[in-house]
């Protein structure tokens, strides 16, 4: 990526979070960059794509995050749950309060032609199927089977995660996501 193109996604990065997709414009994006809009459409070729490298370049530094996380947990089942929990919240405070970027996105892109609605289905699906694997060691370790209780402790754990960043992002209460890691916990007790 040229360093002008670089600038470009930063800003729009930036500026997409800050603001919201909609709220800003590609003139914006190149002014607060330093470009001009050629170069942002000779780079990316369209407002739409640049939400996509936007969101994807989140999305692997979450991943990225996250693997560090998970590798440093230790080495139970019901710790790596949690250190999900903990790496969102250390997400949260390095890289801004306004929630998380895919679930704001979607707030904005509900048309499954967009090119980023995938990319922001898919990191939920994703995260579910994160959750999934870490229940099923919970409940089973060393098994790959399937099984019904540990879906629906996946989706447990989901709906807290996920209800965590969103009251995290509107501010309704301090520290969602340590709640969030709480209350896991407690779920988790339960099958301890």
């Amino acid at each position: 990526m040229t360093p002008g193109a670089r600038r470009a996604l930063d800003a729009a990065s930036r500026l997409f979070y800050e603001h919201g997709i909609n709220a800003v414009g590609v003139d914006r994006i190149a002014a607060e960059a330093g470009v001009t809009k050629k170069t942002l459409y000779d780079r990316f070729g369209s407002k739409e794509q640049i939400v996509v490298e936007y969101l994807a370049g989140r999305d692997e530094r979450w991943r990225a995050l996250l693997d560090e996380r998970l590798a440093a947990a230790p080495p139970s089942p019901a710790e790596h749950v949690l250190a999900v929990f903990d790496a969102s919240r250390a997400w949260a405070e390095a890289n801004g309060s306004r929630g998380c970027s895919m679930v704001n996105a979607h707030a904005e892109i509900d048309d499954p032609e967009h090119p980023a609605y995938a990319l922001i289905t898919d990191q939920k699906a994703w995260m579910l199927q994160l959750f999934t694997s870490l229940a099923r060691e919970v409940l089973a370790p060393g098994e790959a089977t399937p099984s019904e209780t540990a879906d629906r402790l996946a989706r447990t754990l989901m709906l807290l995660h996920e209800g965590a960043l969103v009251a995290h992002g509107l501010g309704i209460f301090p520290d969602a996501l340590g709640l969030a890691r709480d209350q896991a916990r407690v779920v988790l007790g339960a099958y301890a």
